[in-house]
Parts: structure tokens; sequence; C-alpha cells
């Protein structure tokens, strides 16, 4: 999550504005340990909320240059 604000440029208080989540929500998913924690439709909100921003999350199984999963910007179709 602190690899997406920073490619937005964005704190979590816009984090939390764009998803439609609580401010203390996204701290408190943001300080997980590793995986982030939340309930189906918090995750939910966050993934769409990343998707509008331009954002492609990624697993462990796509094809990544550096292997293993991140976040990257979607490229734009020309």
């Amino acid at each position: 999550m602190r690899a997406v604000r920073a490619l937005l440029g964005i704190d979590q208080r816009e984090l939390a504005q764009r998803s439609g989540l609580s401010l203390p929500t996204i701290q408190r998913m943001e300080s997980s340990d590793g995986v982030v924690r939340g309930n189906v439709d918090s995750l939910m909100k966050l993934v769409a909320a990343f998707e509008s921003a331009g954002l492609e999350l990624i697993s462990d199984n796509t094809a990544s240059a550096g292997g293993g999963r991140g976040v990257r910007l979607k490229k734009v179709a020309t």
C-alpha cells in the first residue's frame, strides 16, 4: 500500500477518500506485517481504487521483470 501511495504521490487520507474507506481502516491495513489484512469488501474497494488510478497489482505468478509480487503503472494503449 505504501508503494501504491508513493506511485500516486498521495497520503493515507487521500487513499481513504479514493477507496471509500476510513482513515483508521487504511492505517490498520497498511500496518499489517507482510500480507495486507482486511475484510473482503475493504480489499475489493482498495483494488478498485488502485485500478481506477491506473495501477496494476502483480501477483507472485504474474510476469514481472523482478519476479515476485508488487505494483506497477498500467501500460496505456496507444
